[in-house]
């Protein structure tokens, strides 16, 4: 069994997990979305599509600080995430666009978008060089892309932890960090290889460093309980015996123990911001 994460496990039940804890995914991460869209030049009015965009968080955030006459558009493979965004923009009245959709193989946008954004959405492609070199051809000539992908798990144990807790009682194959899954451009260098063979040019990559609120704000326990049933090692966790997934639990437990600010857990995170034009 691989452990690669592709893009297809989005449309194929992924994102029915990731829909159900919706809320809390997205008050974690929303710490990442200020220095994403501070990286954007949201100056302008202009046509942005935002790639992967889950359940509309980053885009509905984009289109309330984006100039008068923008429009965001919102693509995702997961049809569960889609249709979550869309009432959540229906309910802010927000004029935020949604498609189900797998963006490597879509037709071609019409007119094509002044900028590209994702929050994480870039690292599943089974194909990476085809889809950012289609990807380049969504873009206006000049027009420009801003990608949030993790950095090393080593930065970002408050996901890999997980992990890390669950090989500790069961065995697990060592991860493939090249892979396709949520590490593949922890070291960025393949990444901007990628986009510069895709035509992209200008490319930069920014650091930022700051603190998760694990499952949005909660005690050790709960933490736990949601990162074991939430991140991706949720699928090799059901392979084990209930006294392995009880002793995983108690571990994350113990390791969350040493990261409590306020009674909720709190823990470093490292991002690139990878940015340049078409």
């Amino acid at each position: 069994m691989s452990d690669a994460l592709q893009s297809r496990d989005w449309a194929n039940g992924r994102g029915g997990k990731w829909q159900a804890q919706l809320g809390a995914i997205e008050a974690m991460l929303k710490p990442v979305d200020r220095p994403l869209l501070d990286a954007m030049d949201l100056s302008r009015p202009g046509r942005i599509a935002d790639i992967g965009c889950g359940g509309g968080g980053t885009s509905l955030a984009i289109a309330a600080r984006a100039a008068a006459g923008s429009q965001v558009y919102g693509f995702d493979i997961a049809p569960e995430l889609v249709a979550s965004a869309r009432e959540r923009a229906a309910a802010a009245d927000a004029p935020v666009l949604f498609e189900q959709s797998d963006v490597t193989v879509v037709d071609l946008p019409f007119p094509r978008f002044d900028q590209l954004v994702s929050r994480f959405g870039i690292m599943f492609f089974a194909e990476p060089a085809a889809a950012f070199a289609r990807l380049a051809d969504w873009l206006t000539p000049g027009g420009g892309f801003t990608f949030a992908v993790w950095g090393p798990a080593d930065d970002n144990l408050w996901m890999d932890g997980a992990r890390r807790e669950v090989a500790a009682v069961m065995n697990l194959p060592e991860p493939d960090w090249r892979a396709p899954g949520p590490f593949r451009y922890g070291d960025p260098d393949p990444l901007l290889a990628l986009l510069a063979a895709a035509g992209f040019s200008g490319l930069h990559v920014e650091e930022w460093r700051g603190r998760l609120p694990v499952g949005g704000g909660l005690a050790p326990e709960p933490a736990a309980d949601f990162a074991l049933s939430s991140f991706a090692i949720s699928e090799r966790l059901a392979e084990a015996d209930e006294a392995q997934r009880q002793t995983a639990r108690e571990r994350l437990t113990k390791r969350f123990r040493a990261h409590v600010s306020n009674g909720e857990v709190w823990m470093g995170a490292r991002v690139h911001l990878v940015s340049g034009r078409r």
